[in-house]
């Protein structure tokens, strides 16, 4: 007989009471499977009713299913084997239009062109510091430094991986609309020109017409030149704030030309694409780095190469017993206001110091020959602050330099109204002082200390006849006892001979 839990297998029996003992029944079929069903009773309180889940059937797969799993996993085994086992015998070849050794020269050429990367010239992001360091200028690269030389780039070499210098630069106005890049000799951008030979790149961050300025700007590549045998470059490029320049100012050109030998100076006109140098080294710092040394032994050279230039006769001039006093007079800004009162009273001290001789010239009237004539002769120089003072590197060692200044310079114009004290210092003169004028308007806007500095910039100078007197009579007094050690000591082995103009000479 069955019983009920049989005929409703998916109903329990209810629970009872918790008077009554727990129930377990059992039936088995007469095809012997085994169903078991249990009914559990539980004790709860009067209030309580709880209906259990029903029961979770797990199914197992067959024996046929199962066999044919095993075998799709085992032939998957012996396939991956046997791939390897085949792999290790002969490599696979693939067809990857990457790998190298499938590439022809053509791709591998194209693909590196392709890679030249244009950077700007001028990086703005270094416009606070456009100087240090590695500067605006070319700011990827990093500086080669040589003892006692100035710091530099050169092309191509180790730092480059052997790479060519390249310019796409013809804008003369913005920096950074000009671009440089490297590439190797084989692979130079498309539509690249080469330019054969030395190249010399000069940035700077002031000009290369001013006398001193752009003195400064090629005194390194003067200093490279004589290291390098003297051979003068190909061709200059000249840049300033990245803004291609096409020339040099006559007198700063002129100086290039004696001192290291005759070069154009490209731009690049007809030139579409980029340019790229066989060789080209780059100065960015001006003296940079050069020691005090260093720079005298550039002036001595283009103090003799000028005089040789000029056939000026040293043997002559140093001959000469008396000492030569020259007023070197400018006209319009920082001119004297009254020249005749200033001359009279050098040539009044010239004559109490005797052997003496006064020469007036302005800075006008004199070609480059004429200013190398005039500054060889002259042992004291009087001048006002200006360009013009640039020429004192044309005199000789231990020859006197007297300065003069505006109102207003002292407190505006910053270090820069020192550079000539410096140069006298680097070309072996003494420089015996200044004098300022004290008087004249004030600036009408003394809150605007730039427009004040414009407004005194260019005052003429007005002149302290007592001042002046002392003042020359002391410095003609040192210069006479100076030619008196000579006498006695013999020649002044400081000064420039010609044998300096020799490549490699060093003084």
């Amino acid at each position: 007989m069955r019983t009920k839990a049989s005929e409703h297998p998916n109903q329990h029996t209810p629970v009872s009471t918790p008077k009554e003992n727990h129930n377990i029944q059992t039936q088995i079929e007469p095809s012997s499977k085994v169903i078991m069903s249990t009914s559990i009773t539980i004790p709860l309180e009067k209030s309580s009713k709880i209906h259990a889940p029903a029961p979770k059937t797990v199914s197992f797969p067959n024996n046929s299913s199962l066999k044919h799993s095993l075998f799709l996993v085992t032939l998957f085994i012996f396939l991956l084997l046997f791939i390897q086992f085949k792999a290790l015998e002969s490599p696979l070849h693939f067809s990857w239009p990457l790998l190298g050794s499938q590439l022809s020269d053509q791709d591998i050429t194209s693909m590196l062109r392709d890679s030249v990367t244009f950077l700007p010239l001028k990086d703005l992001r270094f416009s606070k510091e456009p100087e240090s360091g590695h500067t605006w200028f070319m700011s990827s690269v990093n500086d080669t430094f040589e003892p006692n030389e100035s710091e530099y780039l050169y092309f191509p070499s180790n730092s480059s991986k052997g790479r060519l210098l390249c310019f796409s630069a013809h804008d003369p106005h913005d920096g950074a609309k000009n671009s440089y890049a490297f590439a190797w000799h084989e692979v130079l951008p498309h539509g690249a020109i080469l330019l054969p030979g030395l190249t010399y790149v000069s940035d700077t961050y002031y000009d290369h017409s001013n006398l001193w300025h752009g003195l400064n700007a090629i005194a390194p590549f003067i200093a490279w030149n004589m290291r390098k045998g003297c051979v003068a470059p190909a061709r200059w490029v000249l840049f300033h704030w990245g803004e291609l320049r096409t020339e040099m100012g006559n007198w700063v050109n002129t100086i290039a030309e004696v001192a290291i030998g005759k070069a154009e100076i490209e731009t690049f006109k007809g030139i579409e694409g980029p340019k790229c140098f066989e060789e080209a080294v780059v100065f960015r710092h001006n003296h940079g780095a050069m020691s005090e040394a260093r720079v005298r032994e550039v002036y001595d050279r283009i103090r003799c190469k000028a005089r040789e230039f000029c056939k000026v006769e040293m043997d002559k001039i140093r001959d000469k017993k008396d000492v030569q006093m020259t007023l070197f007079l400018r006209t319009g800004a920082r001119s004297f206001k009254n020249e005749s009162v200033v001359v009279s009273v050098f040539e009044e001290e010239c004559r109490k110091a005797g052997n003496c001789r006064v020469k007036v010239e302005k800075t006008d009237n004199l070609s480059f020959c004429d200013q190398v004539r005039l500054m060889s002769e002259t042992d004291i120089l009087v001048t006002p602050h200006g360009a013009q003072m640039t020429n004192i590197l044309f005199m000789e060692r231990n020859s006197s330099v007297m300065e003069f200044y505006p109102k207003g310079w002292e407190d505006l114009a910053g270090v820069g109204q020192y550079v000539y004290k410096w140069l006298s210092d680097w070309a072996g003169m003494r420089h015996q002082g200044v004098w300022r004028d004290p008087e004249g308007p004030p600036c009408p806007d003394p809150s605007d200390k730039l427009q004040c500095f414009f407004d005194f910039k260019d005052r003429q100078i007005g002149h302290d006849p007592a001042y002046f007197s002392t003042w020359a009579s002391k410095v003609l007094q040192d210069m006479k006892e100076h030619r008196q050690a000579i006498s006695v000591n013999g020649n002044d082995l400081s000064a420039t001979r010609t044998n300096f103009c020799q490549c490699g000479t060093s003084v």
